[in-house]
């Protein structure tokens, strides 16, 4: 196909594109009846779920005579880094017709999307992968695992008869579960501070009707934590346990554990880079790690302006290179005022640390040191600036477990 550029439209997609818009998705994340179907689904329900979520996104896309060919999706989010709730921008419903593909469509698409979300105030942007080369390619990169286990009915830890809570079966969407998860995302790195959309869009391709949240009570009567499952050929699936104590960490694998005549393994997911061998006395369980989630600093300015560096330090200053987002190709000064304030400055005061944005957002997440870059040649620093960065970044590693 010759080049066609000058037959397209780019433009905002709207509600009205709702039935191009799904199907474009449908045809590229090849979507079928049965995928609906087992997600609980019946016949024009998807669409009408994803409605809200076009409704609050915003939405790019190429026509060519009228017809939707390619698009990607802003969801607006909020999300905890390090203790500071940033807005931030989700990248979702990428793609384009294969009869298209070649054409620099997607690349002038990520760069007017990069360009709304630093409109928007949303300096830091979340997606999940279809391809890692390709979005690291436009300036994402890894920020999160996904692990999954599996332990045997015979490895399950032995009930703590002295914990002084109980648990509760309730709905999964009862207030106990959100509040939970409310003080959980808070406290938590990297997690999504969810509003109900972002409940819905956790669910979608579940069938929730089939789960059940067990919650953890403490003495008090105040919930500290829930595990997400449910039951099917004597396999009891986790989807999600999370915990704001230890107490509540314990108290829910001794309701795990109590399945133990009625199930021969407990397989799960975990979000985190936290493998749960360690904890179980029998550690000899499998478990796999992959890559979850990618990340990427929208604008390094405004970033770094209130992002929360452990303590005041030296000056010094980052040289980032940026393929898509012009203005982070310069340089980024850091000095800190008597009050212990941040400033940001073009000037390159003290150390110099040159890397790309891909390295400087994975960094900055905390999903990978300072020390390990520098090691594997990812940034340039000389070892006292490597020492600073150390010093000056949070060691808490990211998050995450929604989907969008």
């Amino acid at each position: 196909m010759a080049d066609i550029r000058s037959e397209l439209e780019i433009r905002q997609v709207t509600p009205a594109d709702l039935e191009q818009f799904n199907d474009l998705l449908a045809y590229v994340f090849q979507v079928t009846a049965k995928d609906m179907e087992e997600g609980g689904y019946e016949e024009g329900e998807l669409e009408r779920a994803k409605r809200p979520v076009l409704e609050k996104s915003d939405v790019f896309g190429w026509f060519h005579d009228g017809e939707l060919i390619s698009q990607l999706a802003i969801y607006p989010c909020r999300v905890n880094i390090h203790g500071t709730i940033y807005d931030m921008a989700g990248l979702t419903g990428v793609g384009t017709y294969p009869e298209y593909a070649g054409h620099g469509l997607m690349h002038d698409l990520v760069k007017l999307g990069l360009r709304h979300m630093r409109d928007h105030r949303q300096w830091i942007s979340y997606l999940y992968p279809y391809s890692i080369p390709f979005y690291r390619k436009k300036g994402w990169e890894i920020m999160s695992d996904h692990l999954t286990f599996d332990v045997r009915d015979t490895q399950l830890p032995k009930a703590d008869a002295n914990m002084p809570g109980h648990v509760e079966r309730l709905e999964i969407d009862d207030p106990d579960v959100i509040e939970t998860y409310n003080r959980f995302a808070l406290h938590n790195h990297g997690a999504m501070i969810r509003n109900q959309l972002n409940w819905d869009e956790y669910w979608r391709w579940e069938n929730e009707e089939e789960r059940v949240a067990g919650v953890y009570y403490d003495e008090q009567d105040i919930p500290q934590g829930y595990v997400l499952y449910w039951i099917a050929d004597e396999v009891f699936h986790i989807k999600e346990m999370v915990y704001n104590t230890q107490e509540g960490r314990i108290g829910l694998w001794n309701f795990v554990a109590a399945h133990f005549s009625m199930v021969e393994h407990v397989r799960g997911d975990i979000y985190k880079n936290e493998p749960l061998h360690f904890l179980l006395d029998d550690g000899d369980i499998k478990q796999t790690i992959h890559p979850y989630f990618m990340a990427r600093i929208v604008d390094v300015a405004e970033f770094l302006k209130v992002y929360p560096f452990v303590e005041p330090g030296a000056p010094l200053h980052f040289v980032v290179a940026d393929p898509l987002a012009e203005w982070n190709n310069r340089t980024f000064g850091l000095w800190w005022d008597a009050s212990g304030r941040v400033h940001v400055t073009d000037r390159p005061v003290g150390e110099r640390v040159a890397l790309d944005i891909q390295t400087l957002t994975t960094m900055l997440m905390s999903y990978r040191r300072p020390s390990y870059l520098a090691k594997i040649e990812r940034l340039t620093a000389s070892k006292k600036a490597v020492k600073q960065l150390e010093s000056l970044i949070p060691m808490d590693e990211p998050y995450f477990s929604d989907y969008f």
